[in-house]
């Protein structure tokens, strides 16, 4: 390594976008598990944080849009429509494949 500026030793994450639910939830997991033991500092501990915050945002877009899915599912089922929002392409992925959009729904909020 050249240089001491503390940047060899940062962290580089995969972007979110590239991730699926679990492997999103796994990857929160580890980093609660590294910001426990509390053995960096305190940069590395916020540069993780900072991307514990980002992977469980990502995993609440994710669960609230496969809520929806069953939803609007339990409401087809029913008789009750539910087909309002069905074409907005907002639903969480069913079919585990990568197609490089990311796998998160996206909200209109």
């Amino acid at each position: 390594m050249t240089g001491s500026t503390g940047q060899e030793n940062r962290q580089t994450f995969r972007p979110v976008e590239e991730l699926n639910y679990e492997q999103a939830r796994d990857e929160l997991v580890e980093v609660v598990k590294i910001l426990e033991l509390g053995q960096m500092s305190l940069d590395e501990s916020l540069n993780y944080w900072e991307r514990g915050e980002t992977l469980a945002a990502y995993c609440e877009t994710y669960l609230d849009g496969a809520s929806s899915r069953i939803e609007q599912a339990l409401a087809r089922r029913d008789g009750r429509g539910g087909d309002a929002d069905a074409g907005d392409g907002g639903a969480a992925r069913d079919d585990g494949a990568d197609d490089g959009e990311g796998t998160a729904p996206r909200d209109a909020n």
